[in-house]
């Protein structure tokens, strides 16, 4: 079979300019639709993933579904650190956090409206399990005192978290002496202090959850076994990456439902376009169509020709689209957190994985619209489409 060349589909889509645009326009609206919402999802979970570490565990009360909700008693938390499978630090130390973990409420910079916060008591070793927080301004917190180190994105969005300002909560007044940056995971939107000052402020008897770092990473299912089978426990242990993938599963969830919805919707649009963009390519090249059958060209040649140009649409509609959306990563949101009922700050992501997903979806607009016109050129009649001519 004669092929058409390549060039006679681009030559035709460069002399009708302003109708290649609006297509291609309206797919790369779609395009960028569809991309931003998979970025959208794709940052949340990044943000909490990247919150725990693959050695660390984390131990909460049985079906408790985060943190501000469980409990761990101060006689289970001794016996989960004394497990052989948790590593021991320098001076023989045991490489555990007992952390308190509560909501507190402070308004917003932008609209002055109180917004839960997640405040986070840790222990003597919480910030050793933690390697990725590191201190922008100020200094961390001293154990054993109402001093407080706020996350970069609370800092940045709070009022009454500026360096040497005084926070009301838990009955006490707490003053902020540093910012720290945890490389843009769920940490960024805590604030942290002393475990036992907070367990005294808020009037705790139970621990929120137990952090440990393991001997190695094998030992965990060694670990899980023994504690979750204790009857004196009833805790759940988790791989801490496990823990906060989990916390982002339900918001996760309902931006992929949403946004896929949406973009379905819109794609409709844009296949519609697409079509009557071909549809008037097929119409106003009927003489065109016709000599090129009488030169040899067969059905199959003239098909794939203008299967082609509605490809080249969705192509450059993919490349708009998704340029558009690339400059979103730029964009830092926040919201709330479905799963801990506290703001959340993450920027989105473009992944490789998103960047093969909208080019599918654009092959697949552009398929969807221009099928049919293409057969319409490919079934016209040598004759009849040089008398219409």
């Amino acid at each position: 079979m004669k092929p058409v060349p390549l060039a006679y589909s681009a030559r035709n889509l460069w002399t009708r300019k302003l109708t290649t645009a609006l297509t291609a326009g309206g797919m790369a609206l779609v395009v960028f639709v569809f991309a931003a919402v998979l970025m959208l999802e794709a940052g949340l979970r990044q943000a909490l993933v990247a919150t725990g570490q693959y050695d660390n565990v984390v131990v909460t009360r049985r079906a408790a579904g985060n943190e501000v909700q469980s409990g761990i008693e101060r006689g289970q938390a001794a016996i989960i650190e004394s497990q052989p499978e948790i590593a021991i630090g320098a001076g023989g130390v045991r490489e555990v956090s007992k952390e308190a973990v509560v909501l507190i409420a402070q308004p917003k910079r932008s609209s002055g409206v109180p917004t839960n916060i997640t405040v986070r008591g840790v222990g003597a070793q919480g910030l050793a399990l933690r390697p990725q927080v590191r201190v922008l301004s100020g200094r961390m917190f001293r154990p054993d005192s109402t001093e407080v180190t706020v996350g970069r994105s609370i800092a940045e969005r709070f009022d009454g978290v500026g360096l040497g300002e005084r926070l009301r909560f838990g009955g006490r007044e707490w003053t902020v002496v540093g910012v720290f940056d945890a490389g843009g995971s769920g940490f960024d939107s805590e604030i942290w202090g002393d475990g036992e000052q907070m367990m005294q402020s808020f009037r705790r008897q139970a621990f929120s959850s137990v952090i440990a770092r393991l001997v190695g990473p094998a030992q965990f299912e060694r670990l899980k076994a023994r504690l979750e089978a204790d009857p004196r426990m009833a805790v759940d242990v988790k791989r801490e990456r496990v823990f906060y993938e989990e916390q982002s599963e339900m918001m996760a969830s309902f931006i992929r439902i949403l946004g896929l919805t949406l973009s379905v919707i819109f794609s409709i649009g844009a296949m519609i376009g697409a079509m009557i963009t071909m549809y008037a390519a097929v119409s106003n090249r009927t003489g065109e169509i016709g000599a090129l059958r009488a030169l040899g060209f067969r059905r199959g040649s003239i098909l794939a020709s203008f299967l082609a140009e509605a490809l080249a649409l969705a192509v450059l509609g993919w490349v708009a689209g998704l340029g558009l959306a690339a400059l979103m990563q730029l964009v830092r949101i926040s919201t709330m957190n479905w799963q801990s009922f506290s703001e959340l700050a993450f920027a989105f992501a473009l992944t490789p994985a998103i960047v093969a997903q909208s080019f599918v979806f654009a092959v697949t607009m552009g398929l969807a619209g221009g099928v049919l016109p293409a057969v319409r050129a490919a079934r016209l009649k040598i004759v009849d489409a040089l008398r219409a001519a």
